[in-house]
């Protein structure tokens, strides 16, 4: 089942080079948020690996601005856990703390987060390696523990994995 699942959302990806700049494979998901059955089939095979891999250990579902907005609260909801949202600075209201980082082929951003209380322990969804490092470090400040990071898609030539460690780092799908 597994196999088949996987396959369905592999089929689904597009890509486009040169975009946004040459050089860049541009790997898009909108297909897969399109049709109902890859969506179910990768929050699934996500959900699965999370249970398999921490069990009952993960208290949040960390969803990054934007990609983990649409998969964070689909991903928490399967297995039964709150969602927190990590923006981008400017985007929530009262206290907030921040971490800046740069993009693999443009200018950074910074980022902010609220609505954790201290120790929560979670995942991360699907931004790249900077903003992931950024999220990590934020939920760091906060104590939280991030057991790892998890992604619809590896960009392998980035070396997020490798940019993450010591957090383990999942993905469904690896490009070059």
């Amino acid at each position: 089942m597994a196999d088949s699942e996987l396959q369905l959302v592999e089929q689904r990806i597009r890509s486009f080079p040169d975009f946004p700049t040459p050089g860049v494979v541009f790997r898009d998901i909108s297909p897969v948020l399109k049709d109902p059955a890859s969506f179910r089939a990768a929050i699934g095979l996500l959900a699965r690996h999370l249970k398999a891999t921490h069990g009952g250990r993960i208290d949040y579902i960390a969803g990054l601005d934007s990609r983990g907005f649409l998969f964070g609260p689909s991903l928490a909801q399967e297995l039964g856990l709150g969602c927190v949202l990590i923006r981008k600075r400017g985007k929530l209201p009262g206290p907030t703390l921040w971490a800046s980082y740069s993009l693999e082929y443009g200018k950074g951003l910074t980022w902010s987060t609220c609505c954790l209380q201290p120790r929560p322990t979670g995942d991360l969804t699907l931004p790249s390696p900077g903003t992931m490092n950024a999220a990590c470090e934020l939920l760091g400040r906060l104590q939280a523990e991030v057991l790892e990071c998890v992604s619809l898609v590896e960009l392998t030539s980035l070396k997020g994995r490798e940019k993450l460690a010591p957090v383990p780092f999942f993905s469904l799908l690896q490009y070059e």
